[in-house]
């Protein structure tokens, strides 16, 4: 059979991309949407649960206490997966979503409430690494074994920004329809079909992989010391930047050296140190995804804020503004599914040069410029978003052990909500509490800084063609 003339004799020819049964897909897609969802539709219910409550600014642990947890259970999670097997751990996540979904409206407490939200979280956190993990299985020990499958990766990453984006008219529509209670009870419609198709269609666990672990192999220990730092790290960037949190950035450090004395010597250690040493591609993808959504992150938070104080608009109204980013990251995703059997350098350096020129382009913001021309910016500002999310999530599938993905992709997740809180405490820091124009520009030219050093580190990584090789 004679050789693809386009490709070097040196570089081998990635099997097919693996295609995942819909039936296998749609429950994964599901359940990872849930995250998502949660993490955006309760921006439009605070202030409703701040009167029902007669709570003050308490309030925003909601928001706080889903993203700490979440952070942290993600690679936990996914180590239960890995151990226990994704099928067992993607069912008992989506039990705790039901469970704190139902309960949550409620609760006699702004901390019952609270409390709530923060199960939530746990159990909304099971379904990405879970998911991931029976997808590999699924996809190694198919006829294409070894290919990455493009489309089903890039269904999860769609639905998510699919959730991310329709979040807040969903919750705003609810709010007012019912009230802040049915943000929760939507879930349990969603928990519910998920977990029946689970059922229904997605393989049961190998039951030696559940005999054959011991507390010991767990790594319980490590799993206590990457939560606290985390709390540490994620505490401390919150605080940023009106009241810094100095003694959450001490339990940080302190535990950070622990957890790297502790893991360097652990049996099977909850975090394997030396794996991601040795492997500097998976090493750098975590690093390029929380860079990258610090830049994301960044537009997100700061673009609502700077429309409605600098510019004048409403709530309903820069929510308008913002569906161009939304939507446009949706269709790109699409389009970058297409592009990945290309290689992921294309699909990385086309969405690092979009997050260029979409940054850049805040630079032109002023209180005077037309709607059109930012609706306009808008759009440019989503077209990176499904390309980056696609190029990550797929290098992080390739380049991470087989045996390991469901704690690979929960770390993923991690580096991403590490990315959100460094955004938000950017915008903090460069628009203060009243976005002006001034305060804007500072932040067009740091995230364009980051999007510059994303750009040449696609371009010149060699491991993302190695990558594109492995399928």
């Amino acid at each position: 059979m004679a050789l693809p003339t386009a490709r070097t004799a040196r570089e081998p020819v990635p099997p097919k991309p693996a295609r995942l049964p819909l039936g296998f897909l749609t429950p994964i897609v599901l359940g990872t949407m849930l995250n998502a969802l949660n993490s955006s539709m309760l921006a439009v219910a605070l202030l409703s649960i701040q009167k029902a409550y007669d709570a003050g600014a308490a309030v925003v642990w909601l928001v706080s206490g889903l993203y700490l947890a979440t952070a942290v259970a993600q690679p936990t999670m996914g180590r239960l997966a890995d151990a226990f097997g994704p099928r067992r751990i993607f069912g008992i996540g989506l039990l705790l979503v039901l469970g704190s979904a139902a309960a949550a409206p409620f609760a006699p407490t702004l901390g019952w409430l609270i409390a709530a939200r923060v199960v939530l979280g746990i159990g909304t956190s099971a379904a990405y690494p879970a998911g991931m993990s029976m997808i590999r299985l699924r996809a190694d020990s198919g006829p294409a074994a070894g290919g990455a499958p493009a489309g089903g990766l890039g269904a999860i990453s769609a639905a998510s920004q699919a959730a991310v984006a329709l979040g807040p008219p969903l919750g705003g529509v609810l709010v007012q329809l019912v009230d802040w209670r049915a943000i929760f009870w939507v879930n349990v419609p969603i928990a519910l079909a998920a977990m029946v198709m689970a059922l229904l269609w997605l393989p049961a666990d190998d039951p030696a992989r559940r005999a054959s672990v011991t507390l010991r192999e767990l790594d319980l220990p490590g799993m206590a010391l990457f939560t606290g730092e985390l709390c540490g790290l994620m505490l401390f960037l919150l605080s940023l930047p009106d009241h810094p949190r100095w003694w959450a950035l001490a339990v940080f450090v302190v535990l950070t050296a622990v957890l790297i004395w502790r893991e360097l010597r652990a049996h099977r250690p909850f975090v394997d140190l030396r794996m991601i040493a040795r492997n500097r591609p998976l090493a750098a993808t975590y690093v390029r995804c929380m860079a990258t959504y610090v830049v994301f992150y960044s537009i997100t938070y700061a673009l609502p804020q700077w429309l409605q104080q600098g510019r004048g608009l409403s709530e309903s109204e820069s929510g308008l503004v913002m569906l161009p980013v939304a939507i446009l990251g949706i269709v790109t995703t699409m389009w970058a599914t297409r592009l990945v059997g290309r290689g992921l350098r294309t699909v990385l350096i086309t969405g690092s040069g979009a997050l260029c020129l979409g940054s850049a382009a805040l630079a032109l913001f002023g209180s005077s410029v037309p709607i059109w021309q930012i609706l306009v910016i808008a759009a440019v500002l989503g077209l990176p978003n499904g390309f980056n999310s696609l190029g990550n999530q797929t290098l992080m599938y390739r380049t991470a052990p087989a045996e390991q993905i469901g704690t690979a992709s929960g770390l993923l997740r991690t580096s991403q909500y590490i990315g959100a809180n460094l955004a938000s405490a950017l915008v903090g820091i460069a628009l203060g509490r009243q976005a002006g124009d001034s305060g804007l520009h500072l932040l067009a030219a740091v995230i364009t800084g980051i999007s510059l050093v994303l750009l040449l580190n696609a371009a010149t990584t060699r491991h993302l063609r190695g990558a594109a090789a492995r399928g």
